[in-house]
């Protein structure tokens, strides 16, 4: 009998689904939720399960990470500077249940089928995967010809991203270029009942968002399909990105490595101004940027320093929230909920019955000390247990 189709009873957690539910107890089945309870829930001795007593340690929805580069990102310092495929266990031990893997500057060397490939060797191994297809440039990456087909016939496939603009590793797309692209994602989507979005990559640019606000205001296309990501990466192009949000598009904060020399905010400093200034919390998500080069860049172009995107910086962020006082409740929908209603995943991000079996638990120290990923244990008592197949 496989991990999954084993019964695991929860009992006494502290229940954040996102929002604090109060202590109760769960039932887990076949990869789904079957039943949560106010108290503690018995079986027949007969039935094969197992019994957890969290005694009120927090259980949480697992983090969905709607930008990793799951094949390696880099390259823009020569090849030695492609980093390599992503193993599960760094998503997994960072509480990432669920994965959206993308293509950057490298649409070239790299490709949707191979971001493809690797979305269905992290389901093989044990999580769920979902991916963008398309990059940096135009014309767009894609494994059938078009964003509109690959969305339409490739299961895996949500929409489009990471599309460089207000950058100087873009490929300079017109007004009328990023209206059609959006309009055929928009239009897959509708088909598919997909995100059916455009994951776009903003630069330090002056142009900033200046594009998608044209388009949001010219054009009868959805302000949700424009969903800008990296938007702290500096300071006036979050002050955008929140007066946008009005608009009505769904910015997505970087869980950027910490860095004194950083010109934006961290994900948690541009959180805790998101709640100060009173803009809609529901329209914010985190990601990590997970195995993409972080470079940075001189006024010429030229690369100055690199670091590189983990998983794990999406937790960092979460205990940075803490800390600065705001509840957990504050932060957590940014990284379940409002990932899983803006990439239309019905089945993730909220802990309710029926819902698939993607769990977080904290210890007392608010560090991730289990991880479960559709029913099976990836990390159980800080022990990674399901490791990738070359790791």
């Amino acid at each position: 009998m496989s991990a999954a189709s084993q019964l695991t009873i929860i009992n006494n957690a502290s229940l954040y689904a996102p929002q604090y539910q109060g202590v109760k107890s769960l039932l887990i089945g076949g990869g789904k939720i079957l039943a949560i309870n106010d108290s503690p829930i018995k079986l027949d001795d007969s039935l094969n399960f197992e019994v957890i007593d969290l005694a009120g340690q927090k259980l949480l929805p697992g983090y969905i990470d709607s930008h990793a580069h799951i094949t390696g990102g880099g390259g823009e310092a020569g090849f030695a500077t492609q980093v390599p495929p992503v193993p599960i266990s760094q998503f997994t031990n960072a509480g990432v249940t669920t994965v959206v893997g993308l293509l950057g500057t490298d649409d070239l060397t790299r490709s949707t089928g191979s971001v493809l490939a690797r979305v269905y060797a992290l389901r093989e191994e044990g999580m769920s995967a979902y991916c963008w297809t398309g990059g940096y440039h135009l014309p767009l990456t894609t494994l059938t010809g078009s964003a509109k087909s690959d969305i339409v016939y490739l299961e895996p496939v949500i929409g489009v991203g990471e599309f460089a603009i207000s950058d100087h590793r873009s490929s300079q797309p017109s007004f009328d270029e990023v209206i059609r692209l959006a309009s055929e994602t928009h239009v897959a989507g509708l088909m598919t009942g997909k995100a059916g979005i455009i994951h776009f990559h903003l630069g330090d640019g002056d142009r900033k968002l200046d594009l998608i606000e044209r388009a949001i205001k010219e054009t009868e296309i959805p302000a949700r399909v424009f969903n800008p990501t990296h938007v702290n990466r500096n300071k006036p192009l979050f002050d955008h990105a929140c007066e946008l949000l009005a608009l009505g598009i769904h910015a997505d904060i970087t869980a950027f490595p910490k860095s004194d020399d950083e010109p934006g905010w961290t994900a948690a400093e541009a959180i805790g101004l998101a709640v100060e200034r009173n803009v809609p919390l529901n329209q914010l998500t985190v990601s990590s940027d997970g195995g993409g080069c972080l470079p940075c860049f001189n006024c010429k172009g030229e690369l100055t320093s690199m670091d590189f995107g983990r998983a794990s910086t999406l937790h960092e962020t979460v205990k940075d929230i803490l800390a600065t006082g705001l509840e957990l409740s504050i932060v957590l929908p940014m990284l379940t909920a409002n990932v899983a209603d803006l990439l239309r995943m019905s089945n993730k991000g909220r802990l309710e019955v029926g819902k698939d079996a993607d769990l977080i638990v904290l210890d007392e120290q608010n560090d991730i000390s289990g991880v479960m990923a559709m029913g099976s244990w990836h990390k159980k008592q800080s022990k990674q247990i399901i490791k990738g197949t070359f790791e």
